[in-house]
């Protein structure tokens, strides 16, 4: 019976620490009450990262309506994927790109001024001009982790949005 006590303390206490220290499970935002249903424009609705965002939105229980004058809009206004060269092989040929995805977004309150967000993620890429088909699927990849990574990041953006 003592070790049963013992145990519920101990994890009690490891439930209180957790809690109390900020800890929250990843991926799980607190999004403000008045964004529990919205509206979500795109300029490419079946774009990846459209699809991504409606995916995170219907996960954390927000409802996506049409679009009305009543109801706060996401809007995803732009997504681009650029490179940058970081360093050459004797050769002159590119040895490494910084891949850079940059998003910009904006969530609109009924009767408010859209509050605009950007999200930036870079990556590093070792191109071997030997591995190109290889290396063609390890971009495809570090693409669409990429976007992943953004549309967590918008659902973050969110939960930190001023909705006074």
């Amino acid at each position: 019976m003592l070790i049963k006590r013992i145990c519920f303390a101990i994890m009690a206490l490891v439930i209180m620490t957790s809690a109390g220290c900020g800890f929250k499970l990843q991926r799980s935002y607190q999004i403000p009450d008045a964004l529990n249903q919205l509206s979500l424009s795109s300029a490419d609705e079946y774009s990846e990262l459209t699809r991504l965002v409606r995916e995170r939105l219907r996960l954390n229980n927000i409802k996506v309506v049409e679009e009305a004058n009543d109801v706060p809009v996401l809007r995803l206004i732009t997504d681009s994927l650029a490179r940058s060269t970081l360093s050459l092989y004797p050769t002159g040929n590119v040895a490494e790109y910084e891949l850079i995805y940059l998003v910009e977004f904006a969530v609109a309150l009924p009767g408010k001024e859209a509050q605009p967000f950007k999200v930036e993620i870079r990556r590093d890429y070792l191109d071997d001009p030997r591995t190109a088909l290889a290396k063609s699927r390890e971009m495809e990849l570090l693409t669409k982790e990429m976007r992943i990574q953004a549309a967590d990041q918008i659902l973050q953006a969110m939960a930190g949005t001023e909705v006074n």
